[in-house]
């Protein structure tokens, strides 16, 4: 089986997650900055095997797209015409921020650590992937 690859996309940093082969546990893979992101993911689909990248799809409460769902569409836009084999999956990212700094504290991560937003991102993808994986269970 091939890894599942979740991308939580902003402005400045993308957080980047990824499953284990048998698509089991979810675990951060990296936080690169938005600019950086096509490239990097190219070097990674070269040393391992990607069957679906699942991206944040941000929403407002009501469920009509957020303020940054232009910028995550234009992304999108590029990574299909970069990886046109490889699917992509949009999955509701509400919450998730909030979710990874208190996964941060409940950890015992120290405050130092909880200010650095690359942390963040990183958990915030590992959230979107985790939810992703535990809808497709049900």
């Amino acid at each position: 089986m091939a890894r599942i690859l979740s991308i939580d996309y902003g402005s400045k940093r993308v957080g980047l997650a990824v499953t284990d082969p048998l698509q089991i546990i979810a675990t951060a893979l990296d936080t690169v900055p938005s600019h950086q992101v096509i490239e990097y993911l190219k070097k990674y689909l070269q040393a391992e095997s990607v069957e679906l990248f699942v991206v944040g799809e941000p929403k407002r409460l009501n469920n009509t797209p957020a303020q940054s769902a232009p910028q995550v569409n234009q992304f999108v836009k590029q990574l299909a015409k970069t990886f046109p084999e490889t699917p992509i999956k949009l999955h509701d990212e509400r919450f998730t921020s909030k979710m990874a700094f208190q996964s941060m504290i409940d950890s015992g991560m120290k405050k130092s650590e909880r200010r650095n937003k690359e942390n963040i991102d990183k958990i915030s993808a590992v959230i979107i992937l985790q939810s992703y994986l535990e809808s497709i269970k049900k």
